[in-house]
């Protein structure tokens, strides 16, 4: 009984994956601009996310280019 739960849950969460994956897809290439801004986002938080995180970056590289863009 174990193994047919497990065998179903599993079959559930890829159906599920495969359909998140498929929408992230449809809405990228709708808008790709906004989705790499928020790819951008991400890094953000991911990089400077702790109080002790230092990040050594040139400041006109790509990793700033929406940040430098707030400012217009």
């Amino acid at each position: 009984i174990i193994a047919f739960g497990n065998r179903d849950a599993e079959k559930i969460r890829g159906e599920g994956d495969a359909r998140a994956a498929a929408t992230y897809a449809r809405a990228y290439t709708r808008f790709p601009e906004f989705y790499s801004f928020h790819r951008s986002l991400q890094a953000y938080r991911n990089s400077l996310g702790q109080p002790n995180d230092v990040l050594v970056i040139a400041p006109e590289g790509e990793f700033f280019k929406y940040l430098k863009q707030s400012g217009r």
